[in-house]
């Protein structure tokens, strides 16, 4: 039945207990959160909550008196219980009812102890799916503490850890927040990244980004020729800057912040609350040829991959083996910097020498780093050339009013 009818409601024993059975071989099966199946045990628990909260309000013991009853009949600890609750922490707000079961949890607890499923459904009204939870120590508290990104907090001092992300989290609801991190979804890196570090970032970024008056976004604006306009933009010494001010004109954000620690990040692309392009930027590598091929690589997936509100892109991009959309993105980037019908007639790309660099820079309009920056790749020597490729030349044009803006 409930294969069928899935959103009526429980009215009768027989319904409830099909429900009870229906909940239990989902726990075992483990959904993953908002996949159909996990979708459906939600739905279900709240519906079998609905139906006892009127049937039995009383008769049924809730989830911490059921675990507190097994834990005297086979005398466990409550260190025995972090192998099915988690840390000591998550067993202390589970028994003092501060903290819901989670999938994980309800599931450990009725394979592990034998716990009922139902008695563990119990008063609990929505399951909260694996995931869900946030470890507030996991973020990187001194981090965010110590740049400034949450007010009220001395870097000199410790502080809880929940205290600190949920005041830095305060303007986006921290129920989302798990939702929030799960988007980045689409990462290219060789190292594996913190999401909660990655979490933080990509809040911070968004964060600002809501901050900046921009012109009205529309898809169909970037193109290769679009592209190629914002590559020449690096002629000028002030061109990052001037990068910025022209695509806030067509809605695109630009954003400027450090990477955290554990993230080997140089960009993302974003997109977020009403339809509206970010591109994050690390400046993880302080060189002019390594900022104008991030950035019109995450142009790239601005144009090409983001189709709806939380798609999103981080790019490690000394990672090598790219996806096939992060290999398209490589390509659009660089033929907006550099041609290809110029690069492969050309003998100047043979010679790596300034004067080549220069001259074809003049050719193409570009920033001579550019130029330089592809002769090192190609020659896979990145000895040659250096102080052609602007080393230490970007973060400064950043740097005070331009980087908080």
């Amino acid at each position: 039945m409930f294969e069928e009818e899935m959103t009526r409601v429980i009215r009768t024993s027989g319904e409830h207990a099909e429900a009870l059975a229906e909940i239990e071989r989902l726990i075992a099966d483990d959904p993953a959160p908002g996949t159909p199946e996990g979708d459906r045990l939600e739905l279900l628990s709240l519906l079998v909550a609905d139906y006892e909260a009127k049937q039995f309000p009383t008769t049924l013991p809730d989830p911490v008196e059921a675990i507190r009853f097994r834990m005297e009949q086979q005398q466990l600890t409550r260190r025995q219980l972090e192998r099915y609750i988690g840390s000591r922490s998550k067993v202390s707000e589970v028994l003092s009812g501060k903290r819901p079961l989670t999938l994980s949890m309800i599931r450990a607890l009725h394979q592990g102890l034998g716990i009922p499923a139902e008695s563990l459904l119990h008063g609990q009204g929505r399951i909260s799916p694996e995931g869900q939870e946030l470890e507030w120590s996991r973020f990187p508290i001194r981090e965010i503490v110590s740049r400034g990104w949450v007010e009220g907090f001395a870097p000199a001092r410790r502080y809880d850890p929940e205290q600190v992300v949920r005041r830095f989290l305060a303007p986006l609801d921290v129920a989302k927040v798990p939702a929030f991190y799960r988007r980045t979804s689409t990462v290219r890196s060789a190292r594996s990244m913190d999401k909660y570090a990655l979490t933080a970032w990509t809040f911070r970024i968004v964060q600002r980004a809501r901050g900046v008056r921009t012109g009205p976004y529309d898809a169909t604006v970037v193109t290769p020729d679009f592209l190629r306009q914002v590559a020449q933009l690096s002629w000028s010494t002030r061109g990052p800057l001037l990068a910025r001010e022209f695509l806030e004109k067509y809605g695109i954000v630009l954003m400027v912040e450090s990477h955290l620690p554990r993230t080997h990040l140089d960009g993302a692309a974003l997109l977020v609350e009403d339809n509206r392009p970010v591109i994050g930027l690390t400046l993880r590598h302080d060189r002019l040829d390594n900022f104008w091929f991030t950035l019109l690589h995450e142009l790239a997936h601005v144009a090409l991959h983001l189709k709806q509100v939380g798609d999103g892109f981080y790019d490690d991009l000394d990672a090598e083996g790219a996806s096939e959309q992060e290999a398209e993105a490589d390509r659009v980037a660089g033929e907006a910097l550099i041609p290809s019908r110029v690069w492969e007639t050309t003998t100047l790309r043979h010679l790596r020498s300034p004067e080549a660099a220069e001259h074809l820079a003049r050719q193409l309009k570009i920033h001579r780093a550019i130029v330089a920056g592809r002769m090192r790749h190609e020659a896979k020597n990145f000895r040659i050339l250096n102080h052609l490729v602007g080393s230490g030349e970007v973060r400064e044009l950043f740097r005070g009013k331009a980087f908080e803006k």
